[in-house]
């Protein structure tokens, strides 16, 4: 019985091989199935939220704008990172504004809030900014270890006014940006706001 099994083996050499073939082109099928489903699902409205959070955080220069018409654009050096978490989800970020020679005397600093738009707002990411109550206390909040930053309830405590609202929508396919949008249209100090694949290079582009 072994040698008719063994006979049955040689008989049909490539039986193995075409069997392996079938299974491996199953896996491709399921696996190019799966990854269809993946690359096709619609980004959530919180999806676009982490992301917009996501390419916001990071050390960012603005040295190529800079580079390119010196009279009216600064080489800022930027710095955001996340600070805390609000209780409907919404990402907080702490944001920092200086000069590239002297990154340690920010001239400007702020909270952002990223999150969902409304949903009856045809927009895809809400971000606004708010004024901090005792500045001094996050200087250079990015740079310090974690164990030297405010607590998490302690930023939720210092977020003061509202200042700014920018409304996003993710950019057309083709465009160099992620998203851009801008203030409402009633605002008279409309700011023009794009994130860039910070990821791939690290410079800020402002308008």
């Amino acid at each position: 019985m072994a040698k008719g099994s063994e006979s049955g083996s040689e008989s049909d050499p490539n039986g193995w091989s075409r069997a392996r073939g079938l299974v491996v082109k199953t896996l491709v099928l399921i696996g190019g199935a799966f990854l269809l489903k993946r690359l096709t699902k619609s980004t959530t409205r919180w999806d676009h939220a982490k992301i917009v959070a996501r390419s916001l955080s990071g050390e960012k220069f603005s040295r190529e704008q800079a580079s390119r018409d010196p009279d009216n654009y600064f080489n800022f050096r930027i710095f955001t990172c996340p600070a805390t978490e609000m209780v409907d989800g919404s990402k907080v970020l702490y944001f920092e504004q200086a000069f590239w020679r002297t990154p340690q005397k920010p001239f400007r600093q702020r909270f952002l809030m990223v999150k969902p738009c409304p949903k009856d707002l045809k927009c895809d990411v809400e971000v606004s900014s708010y004024a901090i109550r005792d500045v001094e206390d996050y200087k250079n909040f990015c740079d310090r270890p974690r164990d030297q930053r405010p607590l998490p309830e302690e930023v939720i405590g210092d977020i003061a006014e509202p200042l700014t609202t920018i409304y996003l929508n993710r950019c057309e396919r083709g465009k160099r940006c992620l998203y851009e949008g801008s203030t409402p249209p009633e605002w008279s100090n409309t700011l023009y706001f794009r994130t860039y694949g910070f990821e791939e290079q690290r410079n800020m582009y402002l308008g």
